[in-house]
């Protein structure tokens, strides 16, 4: 609980994550199952950006 409180940022990664996981998962999805539908490099993106937002904005210096 510490660590969230001290970090401003915290609240939004989580949530960034869970909806990354989610569009990513869907597609992953889809690619199993009808790879016409998938858009499995789009999501692949998102998360590579998700990735770098989360690791520049997860750890405040004190």
């Amino acid at each position: 609980m510490k660590t969230f409180l001290k970090n401003q940022y915290s609240y939004t990664n989580n949530l960034l994550i869970l909806i990354v996981s989610a569009v990513f998962g869907y597609n992953l999805y889809q690619a199993i199952v009808h790879p016409e539908k998938s858009h499995l490099t789009l999501s692949l993106i998102l998360v590579i950006i998700t990735y770098y937002t989360v690791r520049k904005y997860g750890a405040k210096s004190s």
